[in-house]
């Protein structure tokens, strides 16, 4: 079971000539082909094919908001790893 301790997710958002965001977040939100979805701290180890949209990473201050064409997901251990636009 994961800890509780640790209350943020260490996020990279990345394409493949472009680095949207680095650093710690609260939320990340995104959608797929089930719909829309939130990753928060503690979620289970996770991977995705990502759809078209906005993403949202809540970083605690100022929300950073983009859009895709497409990415996958994958999230271990409160590690967010977004691969956008590819």
């Amino acid at each position: 079971m994961p800890s509780t301790d640790k209350l943020e997710l260490s996020v990279i958002a990345r394409a493949p000539f472009h680095v949207y965001y680095e650093g710690t977040a609260q939320v990340v939100s995104a959608t797929n082909e089930i719909g829309p979805f939130d990753i928060l701290p503690g979620h289970a180890d996770f991977f995705s094919i990502l759809d078209p949209g906005e993403i949202t990473i809540d970083t605690g201050a100022e929300p950073i908001t983009f859009d895709i064409a497409n990415g996958i997901v994958a999230v271990k251990n409160d590690e967010v790893m977004l691969f956008v636009n590819i």
